[in-house]
């Protein structure tokens, strides 16, 4: 046998495929959302106007309610093919700081587009899909949709933690490292040294 030729566990290619789509819509739609949140309706049309706002408002709610889609395809695979093992193995504290952190970024980019629609139909505002509107499902009530706003915009600020910590990680493990970690979700060469 070769021993300089070391095959990689990875994740299916649909798994590979749909991490790489949602890592670049959530950062996308985050990126959307917290100049949104910071600056608010009126200062981003003061900004940029109300074209590029509306813009705005529309691609952060359609691209929202695609990742949650993305995101219910990826569970449903990730349920039925599981994850690669890390080659060579995590010492064990990073293997539970990475599974908290997976689960978590998880549970956030199904809870975001979820609180987001939410926080849209209490507030009686359309939860708009490219140029479709989709129906209000939640009664007008701008108390419950400015709670639900609020609670939108933590776990954005949670989210773009857990999205820095899980790219520093992917980073240290790239670049410090160089060990096979980066290989589970990349499309390149099964054996990362040709």
């Amino acid at each position: 046998m070769n021993e300089s030729i070391i095959t990689v566990s990875r994740y299916t290619r649909a798994q590979r495929g749909l991490h790489w789509l949602v890592a670049v819509m959530a950062i996308c739609v985050l990126a959307g959302g917290l100049l949104l949140g910071i600056l608010g309706f009126k200062g981003v049309t003061e900004l940029l106007g109300a074209p590029v706002r509306n813009f705005i408002y529309t691609y952060h709610k359609t691209f929202g309610l695609i990742v949650l889609a993305a995101m219910t395809i990826r569970l449903a695979i990730k349920l039925k093919h599981g994850a690669p093992p890390y080659q060579p193995p995590l010492e064990r504290w990073q293997e539970v700081v990475s599974g908290i952190v997976h689960k978590s970024l998880y549970a956030c980019l199904f809870a975001m587009p979820i609180l987001g629609w939410a926080a849209t139909d209490a507030a009686n505002y359309p939860v708009e899909f490219f140029s479709w509107s989709l129906p209000q499902f939640i009664a007008k009530d701008k108390a419950l949709g400015q709670t639900l706003y609020d609670l939108h915009g933590i776990v954005g600020w949670v989210l773009a933690v857990l999205i820095a910590m899980h790219i520093g990680a992917a980073l240290h493990h790239w670049f410090i490292k160089r060990d096979r970690v980066m290989s589970r979700m990349t499309f390149g060469a099964r054996n990362p040294d040709q």
